[in-house]
C-alpha cells in the first residue's frame, strides 16, 4: 500500500488502516466476550458490489452500532459466516466503508474525532442542534459528501437520525437513494441499547444478547417510486414502521393479571 495514498475525503489510508485495527481489537470483546452478538444473513455481504451500496439501519447508540457493523462486515468478507470469532479479520479490513453521522456528535471529544477519521461522513443536522429543535436547509456539500462516499464504497446510514425508536424516517435518505440509485441493504439491530450507554462507549450491562440481521437488498424502482413510497419501504425494512409497534390494551393486561392470580391460587 502507498503509505500516503488518500481516500476522497483526504484521509491517509495507511493511518486509517491502523486506526481500524487498534479500535477493532479494543472493541471486539464488547460483542464477543462481555456480550454476545448473534448475526444473521452476513453471507449477503459477500455478494455485494465494491461500491454504491447503502446500508440502512435502526439506531440504538451513537458508536457501538457502527463498531459492530464494521466487525461483521470485515469478518464476513474474510470468509466467516455469521461470526466475528478470531479478530484476525481486521488485519486487512475493507477501507472504503463509511458511516453517516452528525457533525456535532463527531466533534464532541477525542474518541469521536478518531472514529470520524476511520470513516465518518459528517453532516449537519437540519432538525436538531445542541439539543434543541431547529429547521435548517440541507447543505448541498453534505449531500455531495455522501455521494462521494457511495462512489468510493459502502455507506452506513441511520435514516431515523436518532437513537429513539419509532421515530419517522428522514426524507433526505429517500432523496439520496433517488439521486444515487445505490443498492439498499437493510439491517435490523437489537440489544445495543441494553448493553451500552447512549453513546455506546460505556458498558451498561454484561451478558446481553445483541442481534444483527442483514436482509437482502430492497427492490426499489428508482425512476417511478415516490419519496413517500421509498420512505415506507425503509420503515418496513428496518422494522420501524408504526405497524410494528404493538400496544397491549389495558383490559388485556388486567385480564392477564387476573389469570395469573388464579394460577397462583391453584398452585
Amino acid at each position: 500500500m502507498n503509505l500516503f495514498k488518500k481516500n476522497p475525503f483526504g484521509h491517509i489510508l495507511f493511518l486509517k488502516l491502523w486506526l481500524i485495527r487498534i479500535a477493532g481489537v479494543l472493541t471486539h470483546r464488547r460483542f464477543k466476550g462481555f456480550n454476545e452478538l448473534q448475526i444473521h444473513g452476513s453471507d449477503i455481504l459477500k455478494t455485494l458490489p465494491e461500491k454504491n451500496v447503502l446500508f440502512v439501519s435502526n439506531h440504538q447508540t451513537y458508536f457501538a452500532d457502527v463498531a459492530a457493523m464494521l466487525h461483521v462486515f470485515n469478518a464476513s468478507l474474510s470468509g466467516r459466516d455469521d461470526s466475528i470469532k478470531n479478530v484476525g479479520y481486521l488485519w486487512r479490513p475493507k477501507l472504503n466503508i463509511y458511516f453517516v453521522a452528525a457533525k456535532e456528535t463527531m466533534k464532541s471529544g477525542l474518541l469521536p474525532k478518531i472514529l470520524a477519521y476511520a470513516g465518518s461522513v459528517s453532516i449537519e443536522r437540519t432538525w436538531r442542534e445542541k439539543g434543541k429543535e431547529v429547521n435548517k436547509q440541507v447543505k448541498m456539500s453534505d449531500v455531495s459528501n455522501i455521494t462521494n462516499a457511495l462512489n468510493d464504497g459502502w455507506v452506513i446510514t441511520f435514516p431515523q437520525g436518532t437513537t429513539k425508536p419509532w421515530k419517522p424516517i428522514r426524507r433526505g435518505t429517500a432523496h439520496i437513494i433517488k439521486m444515487n440509485k445505490p443498492l439498499v441493504v437493510p439491517i435490523v439491530i437489537d440489544g445495543f441499547r441494553r448493553s451500552f450507554d447512549k453513546k455506546g462507549i460505556r458498558i451498561k450491562k454484561r451478558g446481553i444478547l445483541q442481534t444483527m440481521e442483514i436482509k437482502p437488498p430492497l427492490e426499489i424502482d428508482y425512476e417511478n417510486d415516490t419519496m413517500d413510497q421509498i420512505v415506507e419501504k425503509l420503515e418496513y425494512a428496518i422494522e420501524q414502521h408504526p405497524s410494528f409497534l404493538k400496544v397491549i390494551p389495558a383490559t388485556e393486561i388486567q385480564s392477564e393479571e387476573e389469570l395469573n392470580k388464579q394460577r397462583q391460587w391453584h398452585y
